[in-house]
């Protein structure tokens, strides 16, 4: 495969291909335990792969959606809170490049950044703080 896959993941692709019932949790177990299959991969590899474009929220209801141990999803959020102000930025950066010049113009990146998935309090930062950027 091209990227890692989480179980939820493959279940639901292999899941029409099952001809006895628990015959996918018993390929799964196995896959687990040779090591072709890790939530930690996959976990990393999302953080990796999004991280750059999107906001905190949105990378853990990512995470969330694909029924990871909590506490994987959980060091992955820590991690990524860490730079969200930085991917913020040069998301708004890449996007827009310079400040709004009136009151539409602000909120349109501020929910451009929100659809994102970056905290109001780092949008607020990176909106209002983006003259010193120039």
């Amino acid at each position: 495969a091209a990227r890692e896959h989480s179980r939820v993941e493959l279940r639901r692709k292999l899941a029409p291909h099952e001809t006895t019932p628990g015959e996918i949790e018993s390929v799964l177990d196995e896959l687990e335990r040779a090591g072709w299959l890790s939530a930690e991969r996959y976990v990393a590899s999302v953080v990796h792969r999004r991280a750059a474009r999107l906001g905190t929220a949105r990378v853990k209801a990512e995470l969330q959606g694909h029924g990871l141990d909590p506490a994987l999803v959980a060091d992955a959020v820590q991690q990524l809170r860490g730079t969200e102000l930085e991917r913020a930025r040069e998301v708004w950066q890449r996007r827009f490049g310079q400040p709004a010049t009136d009151a539409a113009g602000r909120a349109k990146q501020m929910r451009f950044l929100a659809g994102r998935g970056f905290a109001g309090d780092v949008i607020r930062r990176v909106v209002q703080g983006a003259d010193e950027l120039e």
